[in-house]
């Protein structure tokens, strides 16, 4: 089904507030927030390496769950991109007069849910579940990254709700069900691998 004059009709006046805010913002500030909303994605590997490397002490449970987050983040994915794929909702960018930040991508390229909101959700959580102390600033990061991406023009604000709603409930069972592969952490204890699943 294709949004149009309905994706705007839901949000479309916060958008276009928040893109008109970020033309009167500080250029130092929408720099960064356009930085992060391009490159922010890679500290959630940072953040998914650090929760594997504190998990190796915690447990085969913990371990298993640690090693499986990239999996869990590629299937969140992909159940967003066939949300995506179904809704067919233009970028507000491309319907609404607005000027953007960041450059609107083309026709055709979707904008409900967001990916970026489903992946740092996704890991948001993956990691959430593992280190629970990493969680909080996990959460902020991917609450940082879907504000991003409306603050620069690319999405309408329920884009990346959705995004990230969707990203946290494909993530949670998933993360859940990678503690049975804990037998598997364990039989790699006693193998080469040792190091990838143990402090030692």
């Amino acid at each position: 089904m294709r949004l149009a004059s309905t994706a705007a009709s839901i949000d479309g006046g916060l958008y276009t507030w928040i893109t008109e805010l970020a033309q009167r913002s500080p250029a130092a500030v929408d720099s960064a927030v356009r930085i992060w909303s391009d490159y922010g994605l890679a500290v959630f590997a940072v953040l998914m390496l650090v929760s594997w490397w504190r998990a190796r002490s915690a447990g085969p449970e913990r371990t298993a769950m640690a090693l499986c987050a990239p999996l869990v983040v590629v299937a969140a994915y992909i159940v967003n991109d066939l949300v995506k794929s179904a809704f067919h909702e233009q970028r507000p960018c491309q319907t609404l007069h607005v000027v953007t930040l960041e450059a609107c991508p083309a026709l055709g390229d979707w904008s409900f849910p967001s990916n970026h909101a489903a992946i740092a959700a996704a890991s948001a959580t993956a990691v959430a579940l593992t280190v629970r102390r990493l969680g909080t600033i996990a959460a902020a990061a991917a609450v940082l990254m879907a504000a991003s991406r409306v603050w620069i023009g690319v999405h309408y604000p329920h884009d990346v709700l959705i995004g990230l709603v969707t990203g946290a409930l494909v993530a949670w069972p998933l993360t859940i069900a990678a503690r049975r592969c804990a037998p598997v952490v364990v039989r790699l204890r006693d193998s080469a691998l040792r190091p990838l699943v143990a402090p030692r």
